[in-house]
């Protein structure tokens, strides 16, 4: 049965995972660019990119250019007929990179949307249930969700635990336990439930789902542009008007020497001198950044999130859920002495009663172990402590005036001294020996006794500390965040190899932490699941929560790991690396590239007039109007050739900024010096061949 339900789901993956791995070019999606890009030559558009727009303007110019030779001077008709037909090509191949970087961004979401649907919900008002549309539901609304039904809405458990089949959002097709209480009770909708029945409240309205969102955000509808990208864009502005004076000071220059520049010939020159090629692939890069986040289950809420990810200094952790399994089990009770352990498993047992939480269940269900039909009944009369962060308490007052607690000891042991209650001798040495063999000790007390210490063990994920070595290999420092005491962590974060520990910490203290770290400098990213974890995600540069997390930590970060794998943080920071290099790479590539194609035009043009200067046209193009053709269709003909480079992006290797920048000079500086040369001339012989120079 569960094969049947799954199966579908799988193959939606396969499709997901097809999608990803097809072809740059693939027919469809070159198509939808191709289309796009013409749409894309509206002015406003085109403003947005400065170096693109004074490009088109260019050919707008030289098309009335052409215009006016029709009907005054056709001599000049083919020269001037080319020179707009490769500045237009010159526009639509940059329009068609950004719009082959959405058309693939927006192939992922047709892939999701396929995913969404409207599905019949059983919700529960006042305790009567009834069917409504999935679109009928609102925020706050409460439903059941029983084994083979599709969960109709975003939401959390607060009844119940279940295994879900999530393929269908993150394209695995393991199904995993959502369950109230903890930190694993966020649930997405469009899921499917495959066992048991939950009941969940609806934390979002129609339209406003996790995964509307997520299809809006794939789409790229709104690329809000990075610090690094704006500044890039002003300097390339900024050289755009210096070569403008430039070029427009040469046609006054031009007739001193009596050598008539024709306008034509005059933006020629300033498209090849202007750094089109970075102008034209800019916004690819960028898109094709959240579109490789995504391809690794990721969902970045803006392009800004990803291209900070590659400049992170700092990680912070949450023990529990991310570098642990997260669902602590107690595995033994450890009594002070006076106390038996009976005692001691009866109280934890009351004092845990009310607490739906994996580990609350887990102390229940050691007691029955223990206690075996001796063990007390759930159908106290008693009034529930709830746990919170602030007091790290939880328990039972019972109706015959008995009262249970059990909390972390500090807390504990406070409430206790409070209560006028003693703190035995033997209390600190039993949490200390729990504590050094790395589980977490829980201290009950029965009124105003303490009764000894209840082990929770928690187990490190697979293959986490290989993975933090990675991090620190990209020059990262990994900071473990947990509530657990200072012996307990310390033994934890050696198990796992992090940099540095929290222990005993609050929601403030993880906030407090990272705006200290920021306010001196770093740059921080933070990874949780928990509701507690809301407020740091937020406060970090780089908040990535979970999938299987909580609503509010979903909410709170601006990336969500749709595998809710911690290690996954190694891919995002990748990412943000590869996008920096490929920027950084392919501006390299454009400056040199123009450098190059200056030597090979200015001594071409006026070599007529002033033969000295025919010495520096070491290229020996054959005329000045094939100079010009030939520099102008290699800087057309570059772009799509670089295409895949941008979306793609450069192969990231770990190396500080100084290996970068001299692979970037020695690869791609030498690259573009190297490949206008080659390509002008190749060009400059094909065009005397076939008599256009």
């Amino acid at each position: 049965m569960i094969n049947e339900i799954i199966n579908p789901n799988v193959q939606l993956k396969l499709e997901r995972r097809k999608g990803r791995r097809a072809s740059l070019f693939e027919r469809r999606l070159v198509r939808t660019a191709a289309g796009q890009a013409l749409v894309m030559l509206k002015p406003w558009v085109m403003a947005r990119n400065p170096v693109m727009f004074v490009t088109e303007i260019g050919a707008g110019l030289t098309t009335l250019a052409l215009v006016q030779n029709l009907f005054q001077d056709r001599s000049a008709l083919i020269y001037t007929l080319m020179v707009a037909l490769i500045l237009w090509l010159t526009v639509l191949f940059a329009n068609f990179a950004e719009a082959l970087a959405e058309a693939r961004g927006k192939a992922q979401a047709d892939t999701l949307k396929r995913t969404r649907q409207k599905t019949l919900a059983r919700r529960v008002v006042q305790g009567i249930e009834a069917q409504v549309g999935s679109d009928e539901l609102r925020a706050g609304d409460e439903v059941l969700v029983a084994a083979g039904e599709t969960i109709p809405g975003d939401g959390e458990v607060i009844e119940g635990a279940a295994t879900v089949d999530e393929s269908a959002i993150t394209g695995e097709s393991a199904p995993v336990v959502r369950e109230a209480g903890g930190d694993r009770s966020g649930v997405t909708g469009g899921t499917r439930v495959l066992s048991d029945q939950i009941k969940i409240r609806i934390t979002a309205g129609a339209g406003e789902s996790f995964l509307d969102r997520m299809i809006a955000l794939v789409e790229g509808a709104v690329r809000q542009k990075t610090p690094n990208e704006l500044a890039l864009t002003v300097t390339l502005a900024g050289l755009t008007l210096a070569f403008l004076i430039v070029t427009g000071a040469l046609w006054p220059m031009g007739r001193y020497f009596g050598v008539d520049l024709p306008i034509p010939t005059l933006i020629a020159l300033l498209v090849c001198l202007i750094p089109t090629t970075i102008g034209a692939l800019l916004a690819a890069i960028g898109l094709a950044g959240m579109d490789r986040a995504i391809a690794a289950n990721v969902l970045a809420k803006s392009g800004k999130a990803v291209e900070l990810a590659g400049d992170i200094d700092t990680l912070l952790l949450d023990k529990t859920g991310t570098i642990t399994m997260g669902n602590r089990q107690a595995t033994a009770y450890h009594p002070v002495p006076g106390v038996t352990q009976e005692r001691l498993a009866e109280a934890a047992m009351c004092a845990s009663f009310g607490d739906q939480t994996p580990e609350g269940k887990s102390i229940v269900r050691l007691g029955e172990q223990t206690l075996g039909p001796r063990a007390p009944g759930q159908s106290l009369q008693a009034k529930v402590i709830a746990f919170t962060a602030q007091t790290r308490l939880s328990g039972l007052d019972l109706a015959d005036g008995r009262s249970f607690r059990k909390g972390a000891s500090d807390a504990l042991c406070a409430y206790i001294l409070e209560k006028g209650g003693p703190v035995p001798e033997a209390t600190q040495p039993l949490v200390e020996a729990v504590a050094r063999q790395g589980s977490t000790p829980i201290v009950v007390a029965e009124d105003k006794t303490i009764l000894g210490v209840v082990a929770l063990a928690d187990v490190l994920k697979p293959g986490i500390r290989d993975r933090f070595e990675r991090l620190r290999a990209m020059g990262l420092r990994v900071v473990m965040v947990t509530g657990d005491n200072p012996l307990t962590a310390a033994a934890i974060a050696k198990q796992a190899g992090v940099d540095d520990y929290i222990a005993e910490a609050k929601p403030e203290d993880k906030l407090e932490y990272i705006r200290r770290e920021q306010r001196a400098g770093r740059l921080i990213a933070m990874m949780g699941d928990g509701t507690n974890d809301a407020p740091a995600l937020a406060q970090a540069d780089i908040g990535v929560a979970m999938n299987s997390g909580t609503q509010a930590a979903k909410e709170a970060g601006n990336m969500v790991d749709l595998d809710s794998d911690p290690t996954k943080l190694i891919e995002i920071i990748e990412i943000g690396k590869q996008l920096l290099m490929t920027r950084g790479a392919l501006t390299t590539f454009s400056i040199a590239n123009d450098m190059a194609k200056y030597f090979a035009i200015i001594p071409a043009m006026f070599m007529l007039a002033i033969p000295q200067l025919a010495a520096l046209n070491i290229m020996g193009l054959a005329t000045p109007q094939s100079a010009i053709l030939s520099a102008l269709i290699f800087n057309a003909i570059i772009i799509p050739l670089l295409i895949p480079i941008a979306i793609k992006g450069v192969k990231y290797r770990p190396m500080g900024a100084e290996s970068i920048l001299r692979r970037n000079l020695l690869v791609y500086g030498m690259g573009g010096v190297i490949a206008p040369f080659i390509g002008i001339k190749l060009i400059d012989l094909a065009l005397g061949l076939t008599g256009l120079s």
